[in-house]
């Protein structure tokens, strides 16, 4: 069996309201339209997600609702500004065949990179910029199995791209 994994840095966010906490920041213009165009791209190439793991922070809560699927989102604290080992034991207790993980950097980009068993040749993989997005597929049965450097790399794509 094979399981995909789409994994997403949260889409530009805006610092205009300096008051706000992190965990409260919203997404800016340019955001909103860069996940607009992702959600696009992800249903266009038929990379809809069936389940939803995501950062409970304001803007990768946005960043979901511009994607415009159906997949019910769980958002938790657990992957709120997470390092790539507390995301990979969030997503080994996932269920589904594709899940879409949305979170931060620096733990998105080092989880992405870590997963890949080969890098891609795209200059903008290793700083994963905002909205970055993976698409990776693992030959295993159940979430619980996929393991760091295993993770075929199908896409990865930046909105800038799109836009």
């Amino acid at each position: 069996m094979t399981l995909r994994l789409i994994l997403m840095r949260h889409a530009k966010s805006s610092w205009r309201q300096t008051d706000l906490a992190d965990h409260e920041r919203t997404l800016n213009q340019r955001g909103r339209d860069s996940a607009d165009a992702i959600g696009d791209w992800l249903r266009k190439n038929d990379y809809a997600p069936d389940t939803v793991l995501s950062s409970s922070s304001e803007r990768t809560r946005e960043t979901y609702a511009h994607l415009r699927v159906d997949a019910k989102p769980t958002y938790t604290r657990k992957l709120y500004l997470a390092p790539a080992t507390a995301m990979l034991d969030c997503l080994r207790e996932a269920s589904g065949d594709t899940v879409l993980m949305l979170g931060h950097n620096p733990g998105i980009g080092e989880f992405a990179e870590r997963l890949a068993k080969k890098i891609p040749e795209h200059s903008r993989f290793l700083d994963y910029p905002t909205c970055a997005t993976t698409v990776f597929e693992f030959k295993v049965d159940r979430w619980q199995d996929i393991q760091l450097g295993k993770g075929k790399v199908r896409a990865f794509i930046v909105p800038r791209e799109l836009l």
